[in-house]
C-alpha cells in the first residue's frame, strides 16, 4: 500500500549482508591464507556451538576470561580484519580480549601505557563491531536470518556485559570506563531514526497535500507494524520489545507531525481531516487492525493529541459544520422560493407534485450527521443537538417564506400545484423526523410544527374557493327555515364532489387529511346554521322532525366523507347527539346527554348550548338555566386535540 515496500524498513547505513558474503568467497578462493587467520578462524569454528550446547547468546560465567574457547586469542590485528568482513563471530574472542585486558591490569603487572594503548585497540574493535551489528540491525529485514540472530546475540550479550560490570562495581583506575556500552538503547535511537526517515519519506509524486501526507504515514505505520509482527518479532529475543519499539518510535514521530498540524490555524477540511485521523483511523484501522490488536494493546500508544486539544478540535468541527448547514439549508430555500416567485411549475412524480426541497434538507442534515459519525459516535450525539437546533429554524423560515407567498402569488399560473408540491414536502420531513432521527417525543413535536402548520395553511388556501362556493348553500338553511335540508345538503355534497379531482396531486395521505378537512367543515357550517337563533320550534313534533333531518344530514355527511378516504371518526357524534338534544323533552335527559357531548367536545361552550335550546321553544327559562348548568361541571375539561366549537362563534 505505501510507497515503499517493507524490504526498506530501515535505510542502509554500511557493509550489507551480501558484500560481506562476495567478501567471504573472495577469502575462500585464495590458495594461501595466513596462519594467524587461519587461527581466526579456527577459534571462531571450535567456539560454534553443538547440538546440547549453549548458544553463544547464553550468560558467560564470570570464571574465566577465556571461557568457551580453545587455543590462543586471535590478534588484534587478525580480530580487526574478520570484523571488516563482516564476520560477527569475532564478538566472542574479542569480548574475551576485553577480560583478559580486565584481569591484566587488576593484576596490575602492565604499565598504565601499556594497559592504555591496549585498551584504545580493543575499543577500536569495539567500534567496529558495533558499526557491524547496529548495521545488520538496521536492515533487519535484508538480512539472513542466522545473520540477524547473530547480531542479536551479541547486542544480548554486551547488554549482560553491561549488568555484570555494573554490579562488579568501579572499575580498575588505569583503564578508561567503557561500559555501561548500551548497545540496546543505540539499537532503540536507530529504530526511531528508521522510524522518522520511514514516515518522514515524501508521499506519491504532486500529492503532499496535508491528506495525502497522512495517508503516506497512516499506511507506512500500519505496514511497517505488520512485518515487525510477521517477519522480526519471532527472530528477536523478548527482551529487545522490538514490537514496542518500533511502535513507539512510529508513534511519536507520527503525533509529533499531528501536534505541529495543530498549532497551524487550520481550515474546516483540515480540521475534520485531523478529527478523523486522531480519533477514527489511527486507533481503529492502525492500532487495533487485526494483525496489530493483539500485539499492541499492552503497548500503551494512547492518543496521538492530548484529550483537551481535540475538545477544542471538535468544539471548531460542532461550529464549522453549524454554519455550513445553516448556509446550505439557506441557499436551498432560496432557490426554491425564487422558482417560486419566477413561476416556475414544480416537477410531477408518479403523478403527484413534487418538490426537491425536503430531500436537499434532509440531505444537508443526515450528510453532517455521518460526517461527526465518521469521527466519533460520541460527537455525532452532540452534533445531533446542533442539527436539530439549525432543522428547527430552516422549518420556521420555511414557512415564513411559504405564507408570504400564499399571499402575494394568487395570481401565479403555477400557484396551485407549487402549493401542492410544497404540502407533499411535508410527508419527507415528517417521516425523516419519525423514522430516522431519534429524538424525545417534545422536540419531536416542535419540529413538525412548522411543517403542520405549512400544510394547514396549503390546505386552507387550496379549499379557499371550494368553501366560498359553500358558502350560499349553507345559508339556505337558515334562509328557507330548514322547508328542504336534504335537498339543500345535497347541492352542498355534489359541489364538494365535483371539485375534490383538483386535488389528486396530492400524496394519498394528505388527500385523505384534505377531505377530512372538508368533512370538518361540513360538519362545522351545519352547526353554524343551526345556531343562528332564527328557527323557534315550540312543539315536540316539530323538534323531532328536525333532528330527524340532521340525523339523516349527519349520515350523508359521514357517507360521503368517509368513501373519500376520511378517517375522522372523531366528528360522527357532533350532529347525531345535537339531534338527540333538540329531540329529547325531559330536562334530566337532556342533562344527561350534554354532559355526554362535552366530555366528546371539551370546546363546547354555554353559549353553544344556549344556541341550540334556543331552538326548543317549549322550554322553561328554569329549565335552560338548569341544563346550562351541567357544563359548570365540565369546565374543568382540558383542551380539545381537535377543535370543533372553539371555530364556531355564537353570539
Amino acid at each position: 500500500m505505501s510507497e515503499a515496500s517493507s524490504e526498506d524498513l530501515v535505510p542502509p547505513l554500511e557493509a550489507g549482508a551480501a558484500l560481506c558474503r562476495e567478501e567471504e568467497k573472495a577469502v575462500k578462493k585464495k590458495k594461501k591464507k595466513s596462519k594467524g587467520l587461519a587461527n581466526v578462524f579456527s577459534v571462531f569454528t571450535k567456539g560454534k556451538k553443538k547440538k546440547g550446547q549453549p548458544s553463544s547468546a547464553e550468560p558467560e560465567g564470570a570464571a574465566g576470561s577465556r571461557q568457551g574457547l580453545d587455543g590462543p586469542l586471535p590478534t588484534v590485528e587478525e580480530l580487526k580484519a574478520a570484523l571488516e568482513r563482516g564476520r560477527l563471530e569475532a564478538a566472542r574472542p574479542l569480548l574475551a580480549l576485553e577480560r583478559e585486558l580486565a584481569a591484566a591490569a587488576a593484576a596490575g603487572g602492565a604499565s598504565a601505557e601499556e594497559l592504555v594503548r591496549r585498551q584504545s585497540k580493543v575499543e577500536a574493535l569495539y567500534e567496529l563491531l558495533r558499526d557491524q551489528v547496529l548495521g545488520v540491525l538496521r536492515r533487519p529485514l535484508e538480512a539472513a536470518p542466522e545473520r540477524l540472530r547473530q547480531a542479536l546475540a551479541v547486542v544480548a550479550e554486551q547488554e549482560r556485559e553491561d549488568r555484570q560490570a555494573a554490579a562488579g562495581g568501579p572499575g580498575t583506575s588505569a583503564l578508561a570506563t567503557t561500559r555501561p556500552r548500551g548497545w540496546l538503547q543505540l539499537w532503540r535511537r536507530g529504530v526511531a531514526q528508521a522510524a522518522e526517515e520511514r514516515m518522514g519519506g515524501r508521499p506519491a509524486e504532486g500529492a503532499e497535500v496535508p491528506e495525502s501526507v497522512f495517508l503516506h504515514m497512516g499506511r507506512t505505520m500500519k505496514e511497517d507494524l505488520e512485518a515487525v509482527v510477521e517477519r522480526l518479532k519471532p527472530l528477536f529475543p523478548a527482551e529487545f520489545g522490538v514490537v514496542a519499539a518500533y511502535a513507539e518510535s512510529y508513534h511519536q514521530h507520527f503525533a509529533a507531525h499531528v501536534a505541529a498540524t495543530a498549532q497551524f490555524e487550520l481550515c474546516e477540511r483540515d480540521t475534520y481531516m485531523l478529527l478523523v485521523w486522531v480519533q477514527n483511523l489511527y486507533p481503529n484501522d492502525i492500532l487495533n487492525s487485526p494483525k496489530l490488536a493483539g500485539e499492541l494493546q499492552n503497548v500503551g500508544l494512547g492518543s496521538l493529541l492530548p484529550p483537551k486539544q481535540i475538545r477544542l478540535l471538535e468544539a471548531t468541527f460542532l461550529s464549522n459544520e453549524a454554519a455550513n448547514v445553516k448556509e446550505l439549508m439557506t441557499r436551498a430555500l432560496e432557490l426554491e422560493a425564487q422558482r417560486w416567485a419566477q413561476d416556475v411549475p414544480p416537477q410531477r412524480l408518479d403523478g403527484h407534485c413534487h418538490s426537491e426541497l425536503a430531500i436537499d434538507i434532509i440531505q444537508i442534515i443526515s450528510q453532517a450527521q455521518a460526517k461527526a459519525e465518521s469521527i466519533t459516535l460520541d460527537l455525532g450525539s452532540q452534533i445531533r443537538q446542533v442539527l436539530l437546533v439549525e432543522l428547527l429554524a430552516f422549518l420556521r423560515r420555511y414557512q415564513h417564506d411559504f405564507n408570504e407567498f400564499l399571499e402575494r402569488g394568487k395570481r401565479l399560473t403555477s400557484y396551485r400545484a407549487n402549493v401542492i408540491a410544497n404540502i407533499n414536502s411535508c410527508l419527507s420531513f415528517r417521516t425523516s423526523m419519525e423514522q430516522k432521527w431519534q429524538v424525545p417525543q417534545d422536540t419531536l413535536s416542535l419540529l413538525l410544527g412548522p411543517p403542520g402548520e405549512l400544510k394547514s395553511h396549503g390546505f386552507s388556501t387550496l379549499l379557499q374557493s371550494l368553501c366560498e362556493d359553500l358558502k350560499p348553500l349553507f345559508k339556505r338553511f337558515s334562509h328557507t327555515r330548514w322547508a328542504v335540508p336534504l335537498e339543500t345538503l345535497e347541492k352542498i355534497i355534489a359541489t364538494v364532489g365535483g371539485r375534490l379531482p383538483e386535488f389528486s396531486e396530492l400524496h394519498d395521505c394528505f388527500q385523505e387529511e384534505l377531505v377530512e378537512a372538508v368533512h370538518l367543515h361540513l360538519v362545522k357550517e351545519y352547526i353554524i346554521q343551526l345556531s343562528k337563533r332564527r328557527l323557534v320550534l315550540k312543539t315536540a313534533e316539530q323538534q323531532q322532525q328536525l333532528a330527524g333531518h340532521i340525523l339523516a344530514s349527519a349520515d350523508a355527511i359521514r357517507h360521503f366523507c368517509t368513501e373519500h378516504g376520511s378517517r375522522a371518526t372523531w366528528l360522527q357524534p357532533a350532529l347525531p347527539t345535537l339531534a338527540e338534544i333538540i329531540r329529547l323533552q325531559d330536562p334530566s335527559a337532556i342533562k344527561i346527554e350534554v354532559a355526554t357531548y362535552a366530555t366528546c367536545y371539551p370546546d363546547f361552550s354555554k353559549g353553544h348550548l344556549s344556541a341550540i335550546l334556543a331552538i326548543k321553544g317549549n322550554l322553561s327559562n328554569s329549565d335552560v338555566k338548569s341544563i346550562r348548568s351541567i357544563l359548570d361541571v365540565s369546565t374543568g375539561a382540558q383542551e380539545p386535540s381537535r377543535p370543533l366549537f372553539s371555530l364556531i362563534k355564537v353570539g
